[in-house]
């Protein structure tokens, strides 16, 4: 009944599902209308707020934090030793159910240390175990292991690398969010991200998800879409492309290629962050680094990692030329969220959204509005530093208000931020060029997904 539930939406999403892009203008012009009927902002200051440096403009930091999240996160996935250790696990399916589970437990495992490492260990993983499962002559509907390869995305946020628990752990990032005169002091992480709630909560997740995933394995051979189908052959280009390859261009002078070839270069770097690294996770004299982690600190340690396992500098360069490409649909749609998240903010559409859903719910209901409110925010906002910059300052003030402890307010915006992107199609573009699907290929079972993570994220929200 399941599987044949995921087909039946995974059909009608790609019905009318368009490319991620189109998306995103949709949504501007629909946001612009929105603020034009539900707010008295006459249109030349919609245009205003949408081309200003707190619109269009507004997210270039951010956007370069996120893309280094994610070519940082795509390098250390295919860097030799993560890569192989990939392929040896694609060959331990043996049917399409506990494929689509293994991919899903890679996906989101990883994805609690990293959005970009468990993005891209995801999309891997699910084009190897497809090649893998092609090649074993075992049937396996590979739309649905890339579905299981972006669930990452709906646990992320509870994890190390979630935006809105890592921008309350300091009173500077506080103050550049609520003003001189903030409503909260800073919440160090064992109150969000290792409170019992969110052990609760995203510990579920990891199980609950990977279920999911086998449960929607179709049954019907007719339903089932091979990878073959989709360009996947047997012997899969993305691990391949990890392993060493030798030497440079033999053209180049002598110095240069030993330079280029030698891990004496990355390991002097390495040793330059694991210098910075021990002084910040183990300071001896202060609380360790890891109550505070930032973005900046996060791509640090990383792009440390990343350098450790490429060994030479060569290997992490073509790497990061690779992740790039996956970069690209930050750099297109990047700008044009930040417009509709700078009419949202300028208008005032946002606080009406998210003050209208909170004051459905009573105090001890709260967190549980504010939780749904960000879920759809999120759609039009499908940025998690994005949306705490408009949220945050609403959640937080509504919790001082009605007497709810804020860092569980900031766990309801991160739960509901995180939950939507299984219907928001932005962040999957990298899984999509490596898996070579459409988003409305894997949006049907991404959207069950997302109801079974609701409700269970709910149940937690009550509970605690």
């Amino acid at each position: 009944m399941i599987s044949r539930l995921g087909l039946l939406i995974s059909r009608a999403f790609r019905s009318v599902m368009p490319d991620p892009f189109v998306l995103a203008v949709v949504l501007t012009f629909a946001t612009i209308a929105l603020a034009l009927l539900l707010t008295p902002t006459p249109f030349p200051k919609v245009i205003d707020a949408w081309s200003s440096d707190l619109g269009i403009w507004s997210l270039l930091k951010f956007a370069m934090q996120m893309s280094l999240i994610l070519v940082t996160g795509y390098a250390l996935a295919t860097s030799p030793p993560v890569a192989r250790l990939t392929r040896r696990l694609a060959q331990l399916p043996t049917t399409g159910a506990n494929a689509a589970a293994l991919v899903a437990v890679l996906a989101t495992t990883t994805g609690v240390l990293n959005w970009g490492l468990g993005l891209i260990v995801g999309a891997v993983a699910a084009r190897e175990v497809g090649a893998a499962m092609h090649r074993k002559g075992i049937s396996v509907h590979y739309p649905l292991l890339a579905a299981a390869g972006y669930l990452g995305l709906m646990v992320w946020h509870g994890g190390f690398s979630g935006t809105a628990p890592l921008k309350v752990t300091r009173a500077a990032d506080i103050a550049e969010i609520f003003g001189a005169t903030p409503p909260i002091s800073a919440i160090p992480l064992d109150r969000t991200l290792f409170s019992p709630m969110n052990l609760f909560i995203t510990g579920g997740l990891l199980i609950l998800l990977p279920l999911i995933m086998a449960a929607l394995a179709p049954r019907d051979a007719v339903a089932i879409q091979r990878a073959e189908s989709f360009g996947i052959s047997d012997n899969d280009g993305v691990v391949a492309s990890a392993e060493p390859t030798g030497g440079g261009d033999d053209r180049k002078p002598l110095l240069p290629r030993l330079l280029e070839d030698t891990p004496w270069i990355s390991w002097a770097l390495v040793l330059l962050i694991a210098i910075w690294a021990w002084r910040y996770y183990f300071p001896g004299d202060r609380p360790s680094g890891i109550r505070e982690l930032t973005p900046d600190t996060v791509n640090l340690t990383m792009l440390g990692f990343g350098l450790l396992l490429h060994r030479t500098p060569m290997s992490y360069v073509r790497a990061v030329e690779r992740a790039a490409k996956g970069a690209a649909g930050i750099i297109l749609q990047f700008p044009l969220y930040a417009g509709i998240m700078g009419i949202m903010g300028a208008t005032g559409l946002t606080a009406l959204f998210a003050t209208s859903l909170a004051a459905i719910g009573t105090g001890g209901t709260l967190p549980l509005t504010t939780f749904f409110s960000a879920a759809v925010v999120n759609i039009f906002v499908p940025s998690g530093g994005g949306q705490w910059a408009i949220q945050g300052p609403i959640a937080m003030h509504s919790a001082i208000a009605a007497g709810i402890d804020p860092a569980k307010m900031v766990m309801a915006v991160a739960y509901g931020d995180q939950l939507t992107n299984m219907l928001q199609p932005f962040w999957a573009l990298p899984l999509l060029a490596i898996t070579k699907v459409q988003a409305r290929d894997i949006v049907g079972y991404t959207a069950v997904a997302m109801l079974a993570g609701a409700a269970w994220i709910a149940l937690g929200l009550l509970l605690f």
